[in-house]
């Protein structure tokens, strides 16, 4: 038999507040591994898909027209016209419709467990197209905000008007990314048809000065300025009651010195920016406030300057 590839892809914080499906963040501490083998029969397949407790995952399926791993593979697989196929096995390490870039991870480590096995592999940043693939069945639109960073590490900005391509910002120095997932289950496709399709020019306008002010704070080390503009005046309005203790975990978080805070992608995780010295008591605090409104939680805290996927191991 052939060996197996195993590939990492970590979470990600998608929006990141101001960026509405073009900015993203790599999370350090949670994310998928794919493991993957070169086999005779044609085409790419999913032998198992196992959750954080070591079980087969009760939700997800191993039928490869329907798991992220399997599809952004099988695009790669195709596009390089490969002989035979690959067999897949999938494990979860993301919590699910939890806003952490779920099927982004599993997208991202899929694409990159198979691409070691390819006669030639491609660069890393090569590898986006087949890992959107992915994630477009699970989302329901064309956006790298989870990919991106997942796949690349760091900060990401990647516009869908520009893809494939994205940038990679430069980061403030002494900033730690901090993220709380309330034990809730928030669907992306669900959210992101409830949104609203049309906004004021005044709306757009703020929105994009946050945007571009954040995006230079970063560039300028300026921590004044990121906490004036770490803001989200049009999305997390609408989204922001379908996560019960929202109001309160942000509150914590501003309370005990965050730089700023908003949902991670469509929620219920919520994230903050935060001065090094601060992100474990701010992560503290958000995990109490939570607490307190009775929903079980867990949090992470996390470098700004990520690592993106790569090859665990070859056996």
């Amino acid at each position: 038999m052939s060996k197996w590839v195993t590939a990492y892809a970590p979470a990600s914080i998608g929006n990141l507040g101001v960026g509405f499906d073009m900015l993203g963040l790599a999370l350090q501490g949670a994310g998928d591994r794919v493991s993957a083998r070169r086999v005779d029969s044609t085409g790419i397949s999913v032998a198992e898909v196992r959750g954080p407790d070591g079980k087969p995952h009760p939700a997800l399926s191993t039928n490869p027209l329907e798991n992220t791993a399997s599809i952004a593979a099988q695009a790669l697989w195709d596009a390089q016209s490969e002989p035979g196929g690959a067999e897949l096995r999938v494990f979860k390490g993301v919590p699910l419709q939890s806003g952490m870039g779920s099927s982004a991870s599993s997208a991202v480590a899929g694409v990159v467990a198979v691409n070691a096995l390819l006669a030639k592999p491609l660069p890393i940043a090569e590898l986006l197209t087949y890992a959107l693939a992915g994630e477009k069945y699970a989302s329901g639109g064309l956006h790298a905000d989870n990919v991106a960073p997942s796949l690349l590490g760091g900060l990401v900005l990647c516009p869908p008007a520009l893809l494939p391509a994205t940038i990679s910002l430069p980061v403030p120095t002494g900033v730690s990314a901090v993220l709380l997932h309330p034990e809730l289950q928030v669907s992306t496709a669900a959210a992101r048809s409830k949104l609203a399709t049309r906004y004021s020019i005044d709306q757009w306008l703020e929105q994009q000065g946050y945007l571009a002010g954040f995006i230079a704070a970063c560039a300028a080390n300026d921590i004044n300025l990121i906490r004036d503009t770490l803001k989200d005046v049009v999305i997390e309005p609408q989204r922001s009651a379908a996560v019960s203790c929202f109001v309160e975990v942000k509150s914590a978080a501003l309370q005990a010195g965050a730089l700023g805070c908003s949902l991670s992608g469509s929620g219920p995780s919520i994230f903050a920016l935060a001065e090094h010295h601060h992100a474990r008591n701010i992560a503290s605090a958000m995990e109490q406030a939570c607490s307190m409104t009775g929903i079980e939680c867990q949090s992470w805290v996390s470098p700004m300057t990520a690592p993106g996927a790569y090859v665990e191991t070859e056996e």
